[in-house]
């Protein structure tokens, strides 16, 4: 699909981009070869493929969300240089 100079001006003005002429035409050139490769990846029939959540078919490598005992606050803060009770205290950089 060959996109028009128009095309991606417009383009640009949706994404507050300032382009000059040459990046324009180089632009143009670019975003039409992308344009291309995913009308190929269209023409695939794809009917008979599973769908997946993920490219391969490995197993999750993350854990199971357990709910398990943390840290007591004493000994979360015992290096802090400063604390207020239960909580770390850091200096005001706001006003």
């Amino acid at each position: 699909m060959k996109l028009t100079t128009e095309q991606v001006r417009h383009v640009a003005t949706l994404a507050r981009l300032s382009l000059t002429p040459e990046e324009e035409q180089r632009y143009a050139t670019q975003l039409s070869a992308v344009l291309d490769a995913v009308a190929q990846l269209q023409e695939l029939d794809v009917s008979s493929v599973e769908p997946t959540s993920h490219a391969t078919l490995a197993a999750s490598l993350l854990r199971e969300d357990v709910t398990r005992p943390s840290l007591p606050p004493e000994k979360g803060l015992a290096n802090a240089p400063s604390k207020i009770g239960t909580s770390f205290a850091v200096p005001k950089i706001i006003e």
